[in-house]
């Protein structure tokens, strides 16, 4: 099977001539079949494609009946079963609000999981926040700032508590939203500040700067003994699905350097690939098609080896941007994966209880 991010146009034979490639339908599927040609002039010698799985078909003009090789739903590679199963159901959507909702820290002394999205500029943190809270306000809003400044829009720490249903009731959940991170190293969110978000010495409102690291001594507010509601309880890496093959090469060691020391600290990580609908027509249409697109399927192995971890911690979402009305589809995904940060986060707070850390220590002991 061959992946694609585009329509393929009428006509196009993958280096055949157009004339020699037949479509023919049956429920909606389009099969490409290459019918024999001579018209490929020998001097061209032999056409090699590949494969999804890297394997290679070699097409030669000496070849007369080829077999079909190529199924594709609306210009879109389609898989013949989910990779993932979602239930995409309005019953689903309410069961996973009143999961997030009810949902409380495991350890009593915290009120809320801190969640610190973290990711490069413009990759969708400031948009998935505002498209969660706008799944519990029950229609389209942007609470986050959201911009489309090469820069990035956001330059400072910024918590939002996410609210249930009744806006003045706060779920055990808030999303920490700050700086971009920089693709060249030269500018954005350094290591040293990020560390010292995810420890806990940020205080709300502090604008970064690269050249203005922050310390104990030069930043206001500074928080010298944080408590554990003041530190961060999982990181959510945040990556543009439509940019995973363009980033620099420098910025895969930028994550796995940032995971290292963040795991150093005991805080789990997770990833949310955003931006899923620009990388997959399908999926663009219908967002149920998400868990059968060879093609995020594909991306998702890429974002993977990018951040250095496996896919099982890495959910695709689809962010509302120019959108007004809510969908219950774009709701389950975003949902799901809310839900998914959550049990990573109490993770942290299982082995970071009072008295799980005391038993630790003696068994360490």
């Amino acid at each position: 099977m061959f992946s694609s991010g585009k329509e393929i146009p009428s006509g196009f034979s993958f280096g055949l001539a157009a004339s020699t490639t037949k479509p023919s339908s049956s429920n909606g599927l389009t099969t490409l079949t290459a019918a024999p040609t001579t018209s490929v002039p020998p001097a061209f010698g032999t056409t090699t494609l590949t494969r999804d799985d890297n394997s290679e078909v070699t097409n030669s003009s000496e070849t007369r009946e080829p077999k079909p090789q190529f199924t594709f739903l609306g210009g879109q590679l389609k898989l013949e079963s989910p990779w993932r199963n979602m239930d995409w159901t309005e019953e689903r959507r309410t069961s996973l609000m009143e999961t997030i909702t009810s949902y409380r820290p495991s350890c009593g002394e915290v009120p809320q999981a801190r969640v610190l999205l973290l990711g490069p500029v413009s990759s969708g943190k400031s948009s998935f926040i505002s498209s969660v809270q706008s799944v519990f306000n029950g229609r389209v809003t942007n609470r986050a700032m959201v911009g489309s400044f090469s820069s990035g829009f956001t330059k400072k720490l910024q918590s939002f508590n996410i609210r249930g249903k009744k806006d003045e009731d706060h779920t055990g959940l808030v999303l920490c939203d700050t700086m971009g991170m920089s693709e060249d190293g030269m500018t954005g969110l350094t290591l040293h500040d990020i560390l010292s978000v995810v420890k806990g010495h940020v205080p709300e409102g502090h604008k970064f700067s690269p050249d203005q690291p922050v310390s104990a001594s030069e930043t206001v507010g500074y928080v010298k003994r944080p408590s554990l509601k003041d530190k961060v309880h999982c990181v959510a890496f945040v990556v543009d699905a439509s940019k995973i093959t363009t980033y620099p090469k420098g910025l895969s060691t930028t994550f796995k350097q940032l995971r290292k020391h963040i795991s150093d600290l005991g805080v789990h990580q997770v990833a949310l690939l955003s931006h899923v609908d620009q990388v997959c027509l399908q999926t663009a249409k219908d967002v149920t098609g998400v868990y059968e697109s060879r093609t995020i399927q594909d991306v998702m192995g890429k974002a993977a080896a990018l951040l250095g971890m496996s896919t099982s911690y890495i959910v695709p979402v689809k962010n509302y941007s120019s959108e007004l009305d809510l969908d219950v589809n774009t709701d389950v995904l975003l949902l799901s994966a809310v839900d998914h940060i959550l049990q990573y986060a109490d993770l942290y707070f299982q082995d970071n209880a009072p008295q799980n850390k005391e038993l630790k220590t003696v068994l360490e002991l």
